[in-house]
């Protein structure tokens, strides 16, 4: 007993030099609640850096095994891909923003979001004052003195009209003279192709792929809005989800723009140029796509990557509670399921992960497979979560 909490104790402090602390959060990545005295399960909500023992493997084996023998009908199998959008608008529609929690934990597991320099402030922020800024409510409390701020820094440093030539910024005269330049003919074609797109002028872009109701959006802005220079596209192919996004109190176009859009259609156009966004966020999106389609969405969001541009990832890893919670007659394929309201989910492996992300040629800074123990301490109720976080990055 004193040998498995003294290896507790060293695993934690290693961990520790791995990211800054948080008096709110946990203070390395995957968290650092270590369950060593079983009898004190129910003390807590949540267990880091569980480890399974061969038994709880081959039973979670079994389990989906089990759910997995009776298939969906093929033509209910194509009702389900066919209309994907119509079954999560309707998802939005009766739970609107109520279902899903902030995720005001993005900046501890994915603080490449930020430019660098506003990492290193958020870090001196949070170690000087309890109450950060990341961590705060959901209210705008200097929203638009926040707004006015980064407007006054635009126009002293680029003046009332700069423009955004393949990622930098120039004021007026600077774009003059690229678009005149004999030499630079495509430079001129490029700044008419710029000019026109939202969040143009920003030298830092962040795109959230299945924004939802805007869980990742509204805390992610709380920051940006006191960043100038950066921009937020975020999209999900619900209407109903981006409208709630637009209809809330905290959106600005200033300094985000959410629009419709369907990542598996590869014609379809996004509405800024290829190669030119610094952080693709996809949270929970992957796994309600059907398999088939994931590497050519992947290889389309690469693309849109401008070199050493980040892609941060999380979903649902194999065998999770979720998956094993599935009663026959809900599996569409192995290891892709249907919920009862139409939305489906799939549950990943990292060799899975880095597979497709290593084919769309971006390459692994983070894979790592997040073992949690999730307890319900009200029915004593005890939940193996398994996640896949991932961090991919576009070659310079």
């Amino acid at each position: 007993n004193f040998i498995t909490r003294l290896s507790a104790l060293c695993l934690r402090k290693s961990k520790m030099q791995q990211r800054h602390q948080s008096s709110r959060q946990p203070a390395v990545p995957l968290g650092s609640r270590i369950l060593t005295d079983p009898s004190k399960v129910f003390e807590h909500n949540m267990w880091d850096h569980m480890q399974w023992s061969q038994e709880e493997e081959e039973n979670a084996k079994q389990k989906a095994a089990e759910n997995s023998l009776v298939k969906v009908q093929q033509e209910d199998q194509d009702k389900y891909e066919r209309e994907a959008s119509k079954y999560w608008n309707e998802f939005y529609k009766t739970h609107k923003n109520n279902f899903f929690k902030d995720r005001n934990w993005l900046f501890l597991e994915f603080p490449e979001i930020l430019p660098e320099k506003r990492r290193g402030e958020l870090k001196t922020q949070e170690s000087s004052s309890e109450h950060t800024q990341i961590n705060s409510t959901n209210s705008f409390s200097h929203k638009n003195e926040m707004f006015e701020e980064g407007e006054k820094y635009w126009k002293k440093i680029y003046g009332c009209g700069s423009t955004s030539v393949q990622g930098y910024v120039y004021n007026k005269n600077q774009a003059k003279s690229l678009a005149d330049n004999p030499q630079g003919k495509n430079c001129g074609e490029e700044l008419g192709r710029l000019e026109s797109f939202p969040g143009s002028d920003a030298t830092y872009r962040i795109l959230e792929v299945g924004c939802g109701a805007g869980n990742s959006v509204f805390p992610i802005l709380k920051v940006l809005c006191n960043t100038p220079g950066t921009f937020l596209y975020c999209c999900d192919f619900a209407s109903g989800a981006v409208e709630l996004v637009k209809s809330h109190s905290s959106y600005n176009s200033a300094w985000c723009s959410a629009f419709v859009h369907d990542v598996c259609d590869d014609a379809l156009p996004y509405p800024f140029p290829d190669e030119i966004l610094d952080v693709i966020l996809l949270v929970f999106v992957l796994s309600t796509i059907h398999p088939d389609r994931m590497q050519g969405v992947v290889n389309r969001l690469a693309k849109l990557l401008k070199p050493g541009g980040m892609l941060l990832f999380r979903d649902y890893g194999r065998h999770d509670t979720a998956q094993l919670r599935f009663k026959k007659g809900h599996c569409l394929s192995e290891n892709f399921y249907v919920r009862g309201d139409g939305t489906r989910v799939y549950f990943f492996t990292k060799d899975e992960v880095w597979n497709m992300f290593n084919l769309a040629g971006l390459t692994e800074v983070q894979n790592l497979v997040d073992r949690r123990l999730q307890v319900n301490r009200k029915k004593k109720v005890k939940m193996q979560r398994v996640w896949i976080q991932s961090k991919f990055q576009k070659p310079l």
